[in-house]
């Protein structure tokens, strides 16, 4: 088996130290153990969100009288905002405090605050009248006013700042346990991504279920009060395993290299090339090997001959490395897959607005049970869960027969498959909506709420593949110093996704005159809006596909022989 390392290994290796500043004990440090307690971290913060987001359009439409449309761009821009955040957490964590640092704060700031939401919620002067039906099927009820809803908002976006913070830094801390120099270790961390987002959709799956039928059965005080609780349980879990984690250095702002690259290529740009790379500034030096790509930027590290002179080759204001301008080329490298991510977290974001307002529309009984709308969500992540065990217990292995590779499937065909589910889940739903709307207004009959299950198949199915296929490529294909940052850019996809969701519901409000997207969906015609978002889909899959074929990965894996292969698969590597 030959494989190809990453960039600064043994850079790395100086960079990696204990609770205690020294120097890494491998065989007391790190490995699942360590894993397996940051993981809790972030499972109780999907438990969080997921149980605030999930079933928030409920409380929205139903307790705050505010419309369909309304309440879904104030789920989706809580979201949006909770993973665009997580750039910030990502900057700070790279420039000064650390990953680990970074997550026990933004985690104790999100304990504290799901109380605020709590009280926003419990307390009955944060609510306007209660509107019976015959009012809210004539659209007669009293919408909550300014000085109720920002008390809620106060609490969501603080909530958003600390979910952020942790979302950033809880995955690459996690993978900063595992050393990718030693074999068992690499293999660990290829596994690491996919039961990552197995642990959190266990969380999410306990938030839909569990805490959705609190909120609707209990009180949403108890919901959001369990929410805090397991936060803190998550705090305390994360700060008792100090001595067994391996911690990495902050390295100083990834904005400020990215900024001084881009200023002095620019600076420099009438300087003409030098006649070999070798002239580049720290050539022989580079921690990363010299590309053609992006030629541009090399600029940034011409020597000029008064930078000699006066002995200002180390200066960084004056000229850059080649490192430096590598791993700037390696950001600009994931900003086209990072783009074409976005519309799949816009289709996403209908799982948790318009897919829960239908189920409110149909039948979820189950004999004398009635089904929380929210709750039906579980189907997605039941198939989250379903698809993640296939990945590595049947589809990694299979792929590594074929392709005798040892990731299997690439990140970006694992991203790629979720695209294509996301465009199946938005015909089916589609068809399914009109389906419903149909015999609700033809036969004044509620169909199934379990008719929606099609729909959060596909989508869970798609999701399974692209969050575990696009944090894996930000995180690998990202800078070594910029991990946090790379992760932060995953979750900015997110956010942005979620953010163009607002965006489409608002412009088709406004060109359809509110025919499309109404509060009453009998009303309305949801499934034209599902199939632009099928369409939107299919051609931002042409462009992803594009992108994904000229991309040139930094990290290689191969093995050498079809023997080493199964050893490597039985564990015996």
């Amino acid at each position: 088996m030959v494989l190809v390392a990453s960039h600064g290994e043994k850079d790395e290796a100086e960079n990696v130290v204990d609770f205690r500043g020294n120097p890494v004990d491998r065989s007391k440090t790190g490995g699942w153990l360590a894993a397996g307690l940051i993981l809790g971290t972030e499972l109780s913060e999907r438990i969080c969100a997921m149980g605030i987001s999930m079933n928030l359009v409920t409380y929205l439409v139903g307790d705050l009288h505010l419309s369909s449309a309304k309440s879904a761009t104030i789920v989706t821009n809580f979201m949006g905002t909770l993973n665009l955040l997580g750039l910030l957490g990502g900057f700070l964590a790279d420039a000064k405090l650390g990953r680990y640092l970074t997550v026990a704060i933004f985690a104790s700031v999100t304990a504290l605050v799901v109380g605020l939401l709590t009280s926003a919620t419990s307390i009955p002067s944060m609510r306007p009248p209660q509107c019976d039906d015959y009012r809210r099927k004539h659209h007669q009820c009293i919408e909550a006013n300014g000085k109720q809803l920002a008390m809620l908002y106060a609490a969501l976006y603080t909530i958003a700042l600390g979910g952020g913070g942790i979302k950033s830094n809880v995955s690459g801390f996690g993978s900063d346990q595992f050393d990718t120099s030693d074999p068992k270790e690499e293999k660990a961390m290829i596994f690491f991504f996919n039961r990552f987002y197995f642990a959190i959709s266990i969380g999410s799956l306990f938030a839909v279920i569990v805490l959705v039928y609190v909120q609707d059965n209990v009180g949403r005080g108890w919901g959001y009060g369990i929410s805090a609780g397991t936060m803190v349980v998550a705090a305390a879990i994360l700060l008792i395993g100090t001595p067994w984690y391996r911690f990495k250095k902050p390295r100083g702002s990834p904005l400020t290299v990215i900024w001084r690259v881009l200023l002095l290529a620019w600076k420099k740009r009438s300087h003409p090339y030098p006649d070999h790379p070798s002239l580049l500034n720290e050539y022989q030096n580079a921690k990363v090997p010299h590309t053609e790509k992006f030629k541009c930027l090399d600029k940034a590290a011409i020597i000029e001959d008064n930078a000699v002179a006066n002995e200002n080759k180390n200066n960084s204001w004056i000229v850059s490395t080649v490192t430096e301008v590598e791993e700037v080329k390696m950001v600009l490298k994931l900003l086209p897959i990072w783009a074409t991510c976005i519309l799949f977290w816009t289709v996403y974001s209908q799982m948790t607005t318009f897919t829960v307002e239908q189920a409110t529309f149909m039948n979820r009984k189950i004999g004398s049970f009635t089904v929380p709308s929210g709750s039906l969500s579980a189907f997605l992540f039941i198939t989250i869960l379903l698809f993640t065990s296939l990945n590595e217990k049947v589809f990694v292995p299979l792929a590594r027969k074929i392709t005798h590779s040892i990731q299997g499937m690439t990140s970006l065909q694992r991203v790629g498959t979720g695209l294509i589910f996301s465009v199946i889940a938005m015909i089916v739903s589609a068809v399914i909506e009109q389906q419903r709307r149909e015999t609700s207004v033809q036969k004044h009959i509620q169909i199934s709420a379990f008719w929606l299950v099609p729909q959060y198949f596909l989508v869970g199915a798609g999701e399974a593949f692209v969050y575990v296929g696009q944090l894996e490529f930000f995180i690998r294909e990202g800078p070594e110093r910029m991990k946090s940052m790379s992760t932060g850019l995953f979750l900015s996809a997110i956010s942005m996704g979620m953010f163009v969701s607002s965006m489409l519901v608002s412009i088709v409000d406004k060109i359809t005159n509110k025919h499309w997207l109404r509060s009453n969906l009998n009303k309305g015609k949801l499934n034209n809006f599902y199939w632009l978002l099928a369409v939107l889909g299919l051609l931002n899959f042409m462009v992803f596909l594009f992108f994904a074929m000229k991309h040139q990965y930094n990290v290689q894996h191969r093995v050498k022989g079809d023997k080493e292969l199964e050893n490597f698969n039985d564990g015996k590597v």
